[in-house]
């Protein structure tokens, strides 16, 4: 785990001036969230920002590390659309936060609505009741439905394998929202070899080259910021662990969707407990919300108190979609800094060749005078 915090931008706090406090619920000073249970979440991209590292103690440790960090999108639900990069183009509120933070968050809601979809598949289309038989299995009836509609997630054991096979182990997705120490699975010393001196590795999630998505490499320091090779670490994956293929090294650990931030009617006790709020929000939403810099220019007039403050942070770190792939700039360009920066190095061009100029003649004066 990670020496540094990653959340570089403060949470959401209470502010006591009028014109600022947001919409509070009763007399118990929470922020009122339940607007958000209206609006669906949409991933806009990733943008990493270099910052000194100021817990470097060590000659080997990373003086300049990276920060991840995550844009995206509350779109109204009836108007969010899973196509679209964009996702919705009016009455939304744009919003960033650390990419750690959004992973947990996202990860958490994926786990509601799929906790939420097996227990409907089971009780509503699978009908897997007791047929009468004696060599009726319930359990084999619901694995093969959840097979059949594309749920392997629902799947915690495969009735069909021998028994006392060993069955691969789900590695919790989870788990890979922070940068963790890699620990190899063969015994060949590979992880411990490098001309002598011993090797650590460290796993952890990192934002694609183009924004568009959030990839998991292998790096070298516990700031998951140096690459273990060219690959992303991929290849040094692969030479760790016998050939296996380094999870989601391609693929993005996120989706695109249009995730819905209110809790699923029929949740169960099994999710987290969640339903116990008064709101309908979903847990992982309001976790974004409250840790995100926001930007809510779009939903004046939809909500009571828009917050706008993080507008000029976002202005300065753009994520910018153009047929399908995601940009990343640093700032926008000044057009006024352009033109004085031009002209100041055409005159800065005819200043040299106008002095080599007079050089040249004082010179050849100095010739005639000597002859």
């Amino acid at each position: 785990h990670s020496k540094m915090g990653q959340t570089p931008l403060p949470p959401a706090r209470r502010v006591d001036t009028p014109s600022a406090q947001r919409a509070l619920e009763g007399d118990n000073g929470e922020v009122d969230y339940t607007w958000v249970a209206n609006y669906s979440l949409k991933f806009q991209g990733c943008h990493n920002i270099p910052r000194w590292n100021e817990y470097a103690n060590d000659e080997d440790d990373v003086r300049v590390s990276n920060t991840a960090l995550v844009r995206f999108r509350l779109c109204p639900s009836n108007d969010c659309s899973t196509d679209s990069a964009y996702g919705c183009k009016s009455g939304y509120g744009d919003y960033v936060v650390s990419m750690d933070t959004y992973l947990n968050a996202y990860f958490e809601s994926v786990q509601q609505d799929q906790e939420y979809n097996c227990e409907y598949a089971m009780n509503y289309e699978c009908n897997c009741a007791d047929g009468g038989d004696d060599n009726y299995s319930e359990e084999m009836c619901q694995y093969d439905c959840y097979m059949n509609k594309g749920m392997e997630y629902c799947v915690e054991n495969n009735p069909y394998a021998e028994e006392g096979a060993e069955e691969e182990e789900k590695q919790d997705i989870r788990e890979m929202a922070e940068c963790q120490q890699f620990e190899a699975q063969n015994n060949n010393n590979n992880n411990n070899n490098n001309g002598g001196e011993q090797v650590e590795y460290f796993m952890g999630p990192h934002c694609s080259d183009d924004g568009s998505a959030i990839r998991m490499g292998l790096f070298t320091d516990d700031e998951c910021t140096i690459f273990a090779d060219s690959n992303n670490g991929a290849t040094t994956y692969a030479s760790l662990t016998y050939g296996a293929s380094m999870p989601y090294a391609t693929t993005t650990l996120v989706g695109t969707e249009c995730m819905s931030c209110k809790e699923p009617q029929d949740v169960d006790q099994n999710n987290n407990n969640d339903q116990q709020d008064a709101d309908e929000v979903k847990e992982g939403c309001e976790q974004l919300y409250e840790a995100s810099a926001k930007c809510e220019a779009g939903l004046s007039g939809s909500i009571q108190y828009p917050d706008n403050s993080g507008c000029n942070f976002m202005q300065g770190i753009k994520i910018i979609r153009k047929n399908g792939n995601v940009y990343s700039v640093g700032s926008s360009k000044n057009k006024t800094a352009t033109v004085f920066i031009g002209l100041f190095g055409a005159g800065f061009v005819l200043l040299a060749g106008y002095s080599y100029y007079l050089k040249t003649k004082l010179e050849r004066a100095k010739i005639n005078l000597s002859e």
